[in-house]
């Protein structure tokens, strides 16, 4: 667990935000928007899908999963600050087929082959925890990669993006190449959804616009 990024002996904060989360990509996103989490929260669960597990029905509860084990985690703290606790896990499949997180070459080279000159669906669920309490958001993406050559297959492979990322492939470096088309939200496919998040996070009362004068 990450340790709260605000000092010793700071002044009592009027609201935190943990992300239960060790993604960068997911903690960009929300900077990028004006949000700076307080402290990281990263969530180790089991991420296998279950036998005939639809994508979406996967994508949530792995989402509600983190969310436990993070507020799990911070039970019995005695900070009483008003939290915010946000939690989000991103599936990449072909049809009912739920692509791996990539960790050998091997694994990436046959997700990428599977993808090439087709159509697939990335789901990225949102959880939030307020002092409200519960809500949740699961955004679809429909995504249509090239036809992909040999050359472009182990130009990619060779360039170890893929490692750990579902699907095996990031939107957001040298696989934006291979996108022809995208229907939905693009943050989403890069792992966090931002109009859904902040809506949620506004939604609960959470300052989403307070860092925003700051940042002009």
């Amino acid at each position: 667990m990450d340790a709260p990024l605000e000092p010793a002996g700071a002044a009592p904060r009027a609201n935190r935000l943990v992300l239960a989360s060790a993604s960068a990509r997911r903690l960009a996103l929300l900077q990028q928007v004006g949000i700076e989490p307080d402290s990281l929260l990263p969530a180790d669960i089991d991420e296998t899908p279950r036998k005939s597990e639809p994508p979406r029905d996967l994508a949530r509860r792995l989402a509600r999963s983190k969310l436990a084990a993070a507020e799990l985690a911070l039970h019995g703290s005695q900070d009483a600050t008003p939290t915010w606790l946000l939690a989000a896990d991103t599936v990449v499949a072909v049809g009912r087929r739920v692509l791996p997180k990539a960790e050998l070459p091997d694994e990436a080279a046959d997700c990428l082959r599977l993808l090439s000159g087709r159509q697939h669906r990335v789901y990225t669920a949102v959880c939030l925890l307020s002092p409200k309490g519960r809500r949740e958001r699961v955004v679809e993406t429909r995504v249509r990669f090239k036809r992909l050559s040999g050359r472009d297959i182990q130009g990619y492979l060779d360039s170890g993006e893929w490692r750990g990322k579902a699907g095996g492939y990031a939107i957001q470096g040298l696989a934006g190449s291979f996108v022809v088309k995208l229907v939905g939200s693009y943050s989403a496919v890069v792992g966090l959804p931002l109009y859904e998040t902040v809506s949620l996070l506004d939604g609960e009362g959470y300052p989403v616009r307070a860092a925003w004068g700051a940042a002009a």
